[in-house]
């Protein structure tokens, strides 16, 4: 065999390899928590406090399915994803859940999603921020499930709620197909994460103690369609896990092709979970290429000294964002808070301990997990700390050359610029 040979055999079992596993990610749901007729009990990841806990899942009906091929039969994954695509909703449907000694029954909605918000009784000490819910589907037939909710420790401090695309990683999320592609078949230069995210994220889960285990709640404008795809990118680069929650169902169908509108919900969301952590301020992830600017500038407004940091990772350069950044600056720092609007994460991670939401050595780690991510290319831009006022002015002009790197800024209340 020649060595084009050789090396045409490797490239054919790598397409191989990412074929399979794309096609398994994507069938994975229809082989869990089956009833005998096909219907499935599908939990998502929920979150609690030691009063109350929160879950989303789904019922659907679909077609069961045999294997006898192993994982890479690629045949197996096409007749699953067929089931997925054919598969319909069950509404009416009655789920019982239960946690804590409490019990709560629930129906589904129009499209099978349903939701739990349980009052529980105290819970038993735990060395395990996971806890389980025992979950029942009553009808239309008998199917059992057990869904994970992250109940923090005593020992956190904060609660962390950031966006994924654009701000954990690049976009794609929306975009299904390109997602797996970079996940599966592109190597390791061509990233999905940003570089040094992952090290940023567990710095925050960890704290100043390293083991504070402090909640981290995702957001993200995809579908609930996503969430495999989302679980396994997370596994992936180490990221620590958390609930992760959608705008809303998409809704999607033949018959009405676009996505329902997504209207104030991520800001509803978020505010549901500072009403439940009530006792813990809250740091906040997003970017600047979507509308993260205006919801928070909102949160900082309605719920003013719980907000600790706003941290905006900067990804676009349009001036009608970086107005919007204005404003949320400006409310930022009226609250007596920092907001930070940075193209690396080594200067989040920087200002972050700082502040000392995470321990001292945690940012020379998310620099070394960057150095290794870019081979060594080019280092992070300096944090430079500017007014509100001349925000707008710093970001145009440097971002007179659209090749340059946006610079890192941060924004500090007026007492803390005079410290």
């Amino acid at each position: 065999m020649t060595t084009g040979d050789g090396a045409k055999g490797g490239r054919t079992r790598k397409w191989k390899r990412a074929a399979s596993r794309i096609l398994d990610l994507a069938a994975r749901p229809v082989r869990t928590a089956h009833g005998k007729r096909g219907v499935v009990l599908q939990p998502y990841r929920g979150y609690g406090s030691r009063e109350e806990v929160f879950l989303i899942g789904r019922v659907f009906k679909q077609s069961r399915t045999q294997h006898g091929g192993g994982e890479e039969d690629i045949a197996d994954h096409l007749r699953d994803i067929g089931r997925r695509i054919a598969r319909r909703s069950v509404a009416g449907a009655t789920v019982t859940a239960r946690f804590g000694g409490a019990e709560q029954r629930v129906e589904t909605d129009k499209d099978g999603y349903f939701r739990v918000h349980l009052r529980h009784q105290p819970l038993p000490p735990s060395g395990d921020e996971w806890r389980s819910m025992d979950l029942t589907l009553d009808q239309p037939e008998p199917v059992h499930a057990r869904a994970d909710i992250f109940v923090p420790p005593e020992r956190c401090r904060y609660v962390v709620i950031s966006d994924i695309d654009d701000t954990v990683m690049f976009t794609g999320v929306a975009g299904k197909l390109k997602m797996l592609w970079r996940l599966f078949v592109q190597d390791a230069e061509n990233r999905v994460a940003f570089p040094g995210a992952a090290a940023l994220y567990r710095a925050l889960h960890d704290g100043a103690g390293g083991d504070e285990r402090n909640p981290m709640l995702y957001v993200s404008r995809a579908p609930w369609g996503i969430y495999d795809v989302l679980d396994e990118f997370f596994r992936m680069h180490g990221i620590p896990v958390g609930p992760v929650l959608f705008l809303r169902e998409w809704g999607i169908t033949w018959k009405s092709p676009l996505p329902r509108k997504a209207e104030d919900h991520k800001r509803e969301l978020i505010g549901n979970m500072l009403r439940l952590y009530q006792d813990l301020p809250f740091v906040l992830v997003g970017d600047s290429g979507q509308h993260d600017p205006e919801v928070y500038r909102r949160i900082v407004d309605e719920h003013p000294g719980r907000v600790l940091a706003v941290y905006i990772r900067n990804v676009s350069r349009d001036a009608d964002r970086i107005a919007e950044i204005e404003e949320l600056a400006k409310a930022v720092t009226a609250a007596g808070s920092s907001m930070v609007l940075a193209s690396d994460s080594l200067a989040m991670a920087e200002h972050a301990a700082g502040l000392g939401l995470m321990a001292p050595g945690a940012a020379a780690k998310v620099r070394a997990e960057i150095d290794t991510e870019t081979a060594g290319g080019a280092a992070p831009e300096p944090m430079r700390s500017v007014s509100r006022r001349d925000l707008r002015r710093t970001v145009t002009a440097e971002g007179a050359d659209p090749n340059a790197a946006p610079p890192n800024l941060v924004v500090e209340p007026t007492s803390r610029r005079r410290s």
